[in-house]
């Protein structure tokens, strides 16, 4: 049970009610990720809008999915949100099809991830990882040498946007207490 009042979609009305409907049809049902601010519709609305942004809407920066979805898991990891984990290592399952490499971001095992991804997403990993616990570590170094890997700026500032959107959803998640869904791989997209 979260710590908050959480309006269900079936107490919902008017503009959550619409919200509500509209997130489930794009996702096949609502997180409760996004119900913990159903007191607060308009942030519920412009954290969807953020997500799909970030997630899905990456034509102008080039990032795959799969390393958008490994930054979401090594944050998660990094962060101890047991709720974002599982909810993206199940698609990012689907889209590497290595339960090897799901695993070690799971268990922020460097040694086997070294050797399964190559060295410009070892280097993504590593600033996720490094921004989540030791933001005030990061120094010039760690953006240039992504950028001597081929990462553009406009790549950089997306990662960096990944990064920091699930450092915000971690700490909402167990700030709040929110719980994992029994149906949450039908919203696993």
């Amino acid at each position: 049970m979260a710590r908050i009042t959480i309006i269900p979609e079936s107490e919902a009305t008017g503009y959550l009610a619409g919200l509500y409907e509209t997130i489930a049809d794009r996702r096949g049902g609502v997180s409760n990720v996004l119900k913990i601010q159903s007191l607060l519709p308009e942030t519920l609305n412009d954290h969807f809008k953020l997500y799909r942004t970030l997630m899905f809407e990456t034509k102008s920066t080039g990032l795959p999915r799969e390393l958008l979805e490994m930054v979401a898991v090594i944050v998660s990891a990094t962060n101890g949100c047991s709720y974002c984990v599982s909810h993206h290592s199940k698609p990012l399952h689907r889209l590497v099809k290595d339960s090897r490499l799901v695993g070690a971001l799971q268990k922020r095992d460097w040694e086997s991830l070294s050797r399964l991804v190559d060295e410009k997403t070892l280097v993504a990993l590593a600033l996720a990882e490094k921004s989540t616990e030791r933001p005030t570590e990061v120094v010039a170094g760690d953006v240039d040498r992504l950028k001597r890997l081929g990462y553009s700026d406009i790549q950089i500032l997306h990662l960096v946007l990944v990064i920091s959107y699930f450092n915000f959803v971690n700490r909402n998640v167990m700030v709040l207490g929110v719980e994992l869904e029994s149906d949450y791989t039908s919203m696993c997209k």
